[in-house]
């Protein structure tokens, strides 16, 4: 079960104006399961994305950045579970074009106007043909208030759906923000595997767009990890359908440009922390803050260190108080100079070490209380000047290695 996370009420899911929706069965891997989804986009609308640093990237992710860079007007999106046509050479890239060139003849636009969007088992050929008999019905079902089941449509060993909205007044003009998310396992930084789409109806200037959505994924999806490793198909995608009656936004430093990107953050952290509340096997959500460092860089190398130690995270959720394990990874973090007489280490509100030793004043059973919730916050003061930075993580479960056993069967 995910950890303090429940399904989102389809109808707190604001419709963003210019965007519709279609979600319908392909048979993609499974019988009776949705599992492809269209986003239609308006005439006019911004797109942005980042995607996957993982050098053996899919073919769909290929294919986005290509259509991305070219600068033309994107009209559509298209996203298959089940399959994640990784490890398919040229015969994958020709199945993703061929899933495209389907889509744009449908809406009598250019394929160029297309990002297909691809999850699910690696080294399988996609069947392009079951995906494209099924654009029609997607198409023709597609609707503005249907993000809830999209969020359905896009799951793979997700155990809800993950979606959020809100709003906020730039001036006298109410503007949305609505995104959804998939991912559970194989999540790890540098687009931690995961799929997320949020949208906007803000007006804002397409230029803004690339440095804005790096911006919210290093803030968000960038700052996740359920068990360290890189998808091959992880995408981010931000679309502005620029329908509100806002002045349009030309500077993410104006009032209205710092309102709005924090509408966006706002949605793009609770989406990226609802796929750390539903990791895969994970019971417990935890927040591990590292202060006190030279640079946030540091402070993320150690906040690292500790969210992807197997040691660490079976502690977790064994409820055992062993923290010397967390400072045994602040130690192998990577910082050369890192001076151990001045780490301290809290566990909430117990102070656990403080000189890189253990606190006289610590109990063991105020750990292990600490260690029974079903959200923690660690937190490592480096004693090294005034950065900070925080990443979100779980714990690591007999059900992590069962899921991901039977993943293929």
């Amino acid at each position: 079960m995910p950890v303090n996370l429940s399904a989102p009420d389809a109808s707190s899911l604001h419709p963003v104006p210019g965007v519709r929706i279609g979600v319908t069965e392909a048979g993609v891997r499974k019988a009776n399961r949705k599992d492809v989804t269209v986003f239609l986009l308006d005439e006019g609308a911004a797109v942005a994305g980042v995607f996957t640093k993982n050098r053996f990237c899919a073919a769909p992710v290929q294919i986005c950045r290509e259509h991305l860079a070219q600068g033309g007007a994107i009209r559509a999106m298209v996203i298959n579970t089940g399959n994640a046509n990784a490890g398919t050479g040229a015969d994958g890239l020709a199945r993703a074009h061929a899933t495209c060139a389907a889509m744009s003849e449908l809406l009598g636009v250019r394929s160029e106007q297309i990002l297909p969007f691809s999850t699910g088992v690696i080294m399988e050929s996609l069947p392009v043909d079951r995906i494209t008999a099924a654009l029609p019905k997607a198409i023709g079902e597609a609707r503005p208030d249907n993000w809830g089941e999209a969020a359905q449509g896009i799951m793979t060993t997700d155990t809800v759906p993950k979606a959020c909205s809100t709003q906020v007044k730039l001036g006298d003009a109410l503007v949305t923000v609505t995104g959804i998310s998939k991912g559970a396992g194989m999540i790890r930084p540098n687009m931690a595997t995961m799929l997320s789409f949020v949208a906007t109806d803000a007006q804002i200037a397409p230029e803004l767009m690339n440095g804005l959505v790096r911006e919210l994924a290093d803030q968000s999806f960038n700052r996740i990890t359920i068990d360290g490793d890189t998808s091959t198909n992880d995408s981010f995608i931000l679309v502005a359908s620029q329908k509100a009656s806002n002045t349009p936004v030309t500077s993410l430093d104006s009032e209205h440009g710092k309102l709005l990107k924090a509408a966006l953050l706002e949605v793009a952290q609770k989406l990226s922390q609802a796929i750390v509340r539903d990791g895969e096997g994970a019971t417990k959500f935890i927040t591990v803050r590292v202060e006190g460092g030279k640079t946030s860089d540091e402070c993320r190398l150690v906040a690292y260190a500790i969210a992807h130690s197997p040691l660490v995270k079976t502690a977790f959720f064994a409820s055992d108080p062993n923290l010397g394990r967390i400072l045994a990874a602040v130690g192998y973090a990577g910082i050369e100079d890192l001076d151990q007489t001045r780490i301290e280490l809290f566990l909430d509100d117990v102070h656990v070490a403080t000189q890189g030793g253990r606190n006289p004043s610590y109990k063991e059973e105020d750990g292990q209380r600490v260690m029974k919730q079903s959200e923690i916050t660690v937190r490592v003061q480096l004693g090294r000047g005034t950065a900070e930075d925080t990443v979100w993580t779980c714990d690591l479960s007999h059900e992590y290695v069962t899921i991901n056993a039977d993943y293929r069967s």
